[in-house]
């Protein structure tokens, strides 16, 4: 029960209605047996009861069957005497129909306290799942598919709903339903109840054998779905590509294997797991037949049972068949949920290596320097960048030049904390970076990246994203100095335009425009750019370039270049090679250095 422990926290704040659902399920079960026992009374008014007394009956017997039938007894005569047979039986009849009246009632008000709380959890793992997801730093991701988180998040929240939370109801009612029918069922005959009690444990052996696989095939189901998804969502982003190439024949092979793998994991779940159920139900009328002849045995002999007792017993009896079987498939449904509970819980228990730093200083304002201090940065043993030393005044534009994989994302990515330094540190204004609370250190800088990252909505709460509540002047003005003012108007609704998933209703320079309009809005003292022009065509390179260096005014910028053409004019260009700073100073001094710089510089200029 160790992987259900979050199940349990989550229901832990909740004890008093589940208390209140304890009450509910109780008073349902002692109305039902109510009920059930009224087919004594029933009978031994219609029949007349010729059954020989109990004939060396223990003590134990004495004190328990007898009881019981004697206080029906004693209530039948004493009705008989008073009313007769006929009132007697409509008097037994209104009984049988207010206990069942009341068992349902009670179950319909367990449900009522019961149902919220599961939605509860449910809502609570996929809220907590999500928060983990938004801080988990962005080394985490590069790590693993998307295709696949999404399945955790979605199919395997849906697989605890429903094979977990589902059956909550069913981890309590139907063992106190199987209890609390037990104890009466001893009071009528401990005999019946001993030989019952020595059967059960072979029905439980059997059912835990079909279910015992289940946990490690629903494993490989979930991984098959990830894969699927996975497949999926690099069709749908990259369907320009695979049309090019045409290898819609190499896609559609690939997502069809992944597809009857599934198909194949999950069959083998559907026959084990359907199988508990009709098994469960077989050998629960073999235990009701073996009761039956047990029990008629007892009646034929005159030992220890009365025939009326006995019919009562069966009676009681049948209510644990139900609970029991709903019970195996329960468990059948935990194991299947377990793998899921499994998957969630992986990502869940992750550590967040880049976490808020609770008793944190805010920083108001960056009013002095950016440093890297012997910096050194290093992913899963691979060091990534090494004894970086570097100085980035207020006010000053610094570029981060060099091969691809140089670190030059690493090392601004350091900035915003989307990485922790492995050694030395990073400061602003002379405070350890991680001494400030996170929240405002980001507030302190915005980021434009050479992908634009844009979301399903208008283009109003795009640009204000960063800014919330900002006013449409505001909005307007800020696209006005990102240079796209002039195309947003001409948009159909303007501002109000939507511009679809990821911005696909946008061309490439409009997309990149507006996330430098939604970076000039929220106005940052410190800017990160990271390689925004690369990516576009000339007429719009020029245009965005315009909106950059706009947007740079007065402002500490970070720019990682790919085209050097458009950092020339820096206060200061770093050259990163292998994770090192091997070069730095401005266009002119690098240029005169004649070193590496130099041959990128040249390397463009021939292209």
């Amino acid at each position: 029960m160790k992987q259900y422990s979050r199940i349990f926290r989550y229901i832990g704040p909740f004890k008093g209605k589940i208390a209140l659902y304890f009450l509910f399920i109780l008073l349902s079960i002692v109305f039902s047996i109510v009920s059930i026992g009224m087919l004594m009374p029933f009978l031994q008014v219609i029949f007349t009861d010729t059954s020989p007394a109990c004939i060396n009956c223990s003590p134990l017997a004495r004190t328990s069957s007898n009881f019981l039938i004697q206080s029906i007894n004693d209530f039948l005569n004493q009705s008989l005497a008073a009313r007769g047979k006929i009132p007697t039986l409509g008097f037994i009849c209104f009984f049988l129909i207010g206990f069942v009246f009341l068992k349902n009632l009670f179950l319909y008000l367990s449900y009522y306290v019961l149902n919220p709380l599961k939605n509860r959890v449910v809502n609570q793992l996929r809220e907590d799942l999500y928060d983990k997801v938004l801080r988990l730093p962005i080394g985490f991701f590069n790590e693993k598919r998307k295709g696949d988180l999404m399945s955790r998040m979605t199919n395997d929240v849906n697989e605890v709903e429903t094979s977990v939370v589902g059956t909550l109801e069913g981890w309590i009612r139907d063992p106190m339903t199987i209890i609390i029918t037990l104890a009466a069922l001893f009071l009528i005959s401990y005999q019946l109840t001993l030989f019952i009690l020595v059967l059960i444990p072979v029905l439980g052996l059997v059912i835990g054998r079909i279910t015992r696989s289940l946990k490690r095939h629903s494993q490989d189901v979930a991984n098959k779905y990830g894969e699927t998804l996975s497949t999926l969502d690099e069709t749908l982003g990259g369907l320009r590509v695979i049309k090019a190439f045409n290898v819609e024949k190499m896609l559609r092979a690939k997502f069809f294997k992944g597809n009857d793998e599934l198909l194949h994991s999950k069959n083998k779940i559907s026959y084990r797991r359907d199988l508990a159920s009709p098994l469960s139900e077989v050998m629960g009328v073999a235990l009701f037949t073996a009761v039956l002849y047990y029990g008629g045995v007892l009646v034929l002999q005159n030992q220890f049972l009365q025939a009326s007792a006995f019919l009562m017993f069966l009676g009681v009896f049948y209510n644990i068949i139900n609970p029991a079987k709903a019970l195996s498939t329960s468990f059948s449904n935990m194991r299947k949920g377990a793998a899921a509970i499994g998957r969630i819980e992986e990502i869940l228990k992750t550590p967040v290596t880049v976490d808020d730093n609770p008793n944190g200083k805010l920083l108001p304002a960056f009013t002095g320097k950016i440093e890297f201090r012997k910096v050194r940065f290093a992913y899963e043993d691979v060091v990534i960048l090494d004894d970086i030393n570097l100085v980035i005044e207020k006010g000053k534009t610094v570029a981060l030049v060099g091969s691809s994989g140089a670190g030059k994302s690493t090392l601004a990515d350091l900035v915003p904390r989307f990485h922790d330094v492995s050694g030395g540190e990073v400061l602003i204004d002379g405070v350890n970076i991680k001494d400030y609370s996170l929240t405002s250190v980001r507030s302190q800088l915005s980021i434009v990246t050479q992908e634009p990252i844009l979301f399903n909505d208008t283009i109003a709460n795009n640009i204000a994203l960063g800014q919330q509540g900002a006013t449409q002047e505001q909005i307007e003005e800020a696209a006005r100095i990102a240079n796209a003012h002039e195309f947003i108007l001409k948009k159909e609704q303007g501002y109000n335009s939507n511009i679809g998933d990821r911005g696909s209703k946008l061309s490439g320079g409009e997309r990149q425009r507006l996330t430098i309009a939604r970076a000039v809005l929220k106005n940052p003292p410190i800017l990160i750019l990271d390689e925004a022009t690369s990516s576009l065509d000339t007429e719009s390179e020029r245009l965005v370039q315009d909106a950059i260096n706009n947007m740079m005014q007065n402002r500490t910028s970070i720019v990682i270049a790919h085209r050097l053409s458009t950092i020339r004019h820096a206060d200061e260009i770093v050259v990163l090679q292998k994770g090192r700073i091997v070069e730095r100073g401005n266009h002119e001094q690098l240029m005169e250095q004649g070193g590496f710089y130099k041959k990128l510089v040249e390397m463009q200029e021939v292209k």
